[in-house]
């Protein structure tokens, strides 16, 4: 936990969703009455008065009682998104991810589990919609590989925008903002790690080709994985109408759905080959 919460005072109606959430219902994780203030005591909360009325009314109070604490609120979201929560059903932890995230867009907030470190990042609320998930989540955060704040929050943007054309359908749109994605993380990473491995190429025009191999050859990501990151490049030149053209293939559903995993794979190696501090 960070010392100051990215969160601010949330809208009433965020709120009630939360509780909503939190209560759960046959679609939801279901929490018995004497079950919310167990709950609200593991995310880290002091002083949580004895359960009496309705499971949502009682919930929906103790969060406004401390509405205007939003450090308070934000242990609540990240014990929401943390698989020790539902050690018993597993399976529940993304749909309750989703349905915080359906509502907490509205707020420029975005729940994030990357390796099962539930996280808060900043995200764009015009890009909200409903289902805005992408096939897979990615399991590692901008931050945790890019030094570049404004850069991380570029590159989350961009991951956001791909979510928002995979909900529409937009299969082209999505799979653009992805190779745009992989190749702002890898230059990066490049740049952060060894600069010297550019030679003399400008980061503004090395080539993606060229970041897969040296990240590759750098022991940054596997050999599986650099093998389809040059997939996505492929088609990550359809930004170019007639590359597409010379394909004689419209990328769909399926194809963006192949794309995706690619770069959820980049991430989590690029995590793993984390240098160590010193």
């Amino acid at each position: 936990m960070t010392s100051q919460s990215p969160l601010s005072i949330l809208d009433t109606n965020t709120l009630e969703e939360l509780a909503r959430v939190i209560c759960g219902d046959d679609h939801l994780y279901y929490r018995k009455s004497y079950e919310i203030a167990q709950f609200l005591e593991r995310a880290g909360w002091q002083q949580v008065p004895e359960y009496d009325g309705y499971r949502k009314d009682w919930t929906l109070a103790r969060l406004t009682e401390r509405r205007n604490d939003p450090t308070e609120l934000e242990k609540i979201l990240l014990r929401l998104a943390d698989p020790r929560e539902y050690l018993d059903e597993p399976e529940q932890l993304p749909a309750v991810v989703s349905a915080v995230n359906a509502f907490l867009i509205h707020e420029g907030l975005r729940l994030e589990n990357p390796g099962g470190r539930p996280r808060l990042v900043a995200c764009d609320p015009s890009l909200a919609h409903p289902g805005n998930q992408g096939p897979v989540e990615l399991r590692a955060a901008m931050t945790d590989l890019i030094n570049d704040q404004q850069m991380a929050d570029l590159l989350q943007h961009r991951l956001d925008e791909a979510r928002t054309c995979y909900a529409n359908g937009a299969h082209v749109a999505a799979i653009i903002m992805l190779g745009s994605l992989l190749e702002g993380v890898l230059v990066h990473v490049v740049q952060e790690r060894d600069a010297s491995l550019l030679g003399r190429t400008s980061p503004d025009r090395v080539y993606l080709d060229a970041l897969i191999k040296t990240c590759h050859d750098a022991g940054w990501i596997g050999a599986d994985v650099e093998r389809f990151c040059h997939e996505l490049r492929k088609y990550r030149n359809f930004v170019h109408p007639r590359a597409e053209i010379r394909e004689a293939h419209v990328p769909d559903r399926d194809t963006l759905n192949m794309c995706w995993p690619v770069v959820n794979a980049v991430l989590n190696d690029l995590a793993d080959s984390q240098p160590t501090a010193t």
